[in-house]
């Protein structure tokens, strides 16, 4: 069972970059596909970014498309999301998750795919 733990989150300006990290805890990090969600007030929640076990498959959205970067670091049980040139449009609460999974050929985008999730951490850009 994996417990996750977000941080990174805060207020910065519209174009400018935060580093969201999410650390897990366990021994089994490396079997885990894991993904970056955000919901919005009043929207529901949507994916962001995913990327499989060994970090050589990522998914995006393709409203973070080319400004934001997934990576993970299995030695050390976290999975990071870059981004960069934000905009007010991206304030929302992201979450990590994780899912152990037997194939690393695909990564699932659906949140309801997720079975472990961090509880969250704020960002907002102000314009």
């Amino acid at each position: 069972q994996a417990q996750l733990v977000e941080s990174g989150g805060g207020l910065v300006q519209a174009g400018g970059s935060l580093r969201l990290s999410c650390a897990a805890s366990g021994r089994t990090f490396s079997s885990y596909a894991m993904g970056w969600f955000r919901q919005a007030p009043g929207k529901e929640r949507e994916f962001v970014a995913t990327i499989n076990q060994s970090g050589m498959i990522l998914n995006y959205a393709d409203s973070v498309k080319g400004r934001f970067t997934i990576s993970r670091d299995n030695a050390r049980n976290t999975v990071y999301l870059q981004m960069n040139s934000l905009k007010p449009e991206d304030t929302a609460v992201y979450s990590c998750a994780a899912v152990a999974q037997d194939s690393s050929w695909f990564v699932p985008t659906r949140d309801h795919a997720y079975d472990y999730w961090g509880q969250g951490t704020q960002v907002t850009v102000s314009s």
